[in-house]
C-alpha cells in the first residue's frame, strides 16, 4: 500500500518526520512557518521522497505548485 492511499503513518514514519522536523529547524521561525514546514515534510514524503537528508532540504523550500 502506498503512502498516498493512507491516512495514517507507522511509528517509524512518525519518528522520521520528527527527526526531519528537528533537523530542519530555523532560528526565529514562527508557529505558522513551523506548521508550513511540517506540511511540506509530509507532502514530500507522500510524493515518494523517503531520504531523510532530502526531506530536510526540501522542507526548507516552498512546495512547487
Amino acid at each position: 500500500m502506498s503512502a498516498i492511499s493512507r491516512n495514517t503513518f507507522t511509528p517509524a514514519e512518525t519518528a522520521l518526520f520528527g527527526r526531519v522536523f528537528e533537523s530542519g529547524r530555523v532560528v526565529g521561525e514562527t508557529e505558522e512557518q513551523k506548521e508550513a514546514r511540517a506540511s511540506r515534510i509530509i507532502a514530500n514524503y507522500m510524493a515518494g521522497i523517503t531520504d531523510e537528508a532530502e526531506l530536510v532540504e526540501l522542507s526548507r523550500k516552498p512546495l512547487g505548485r
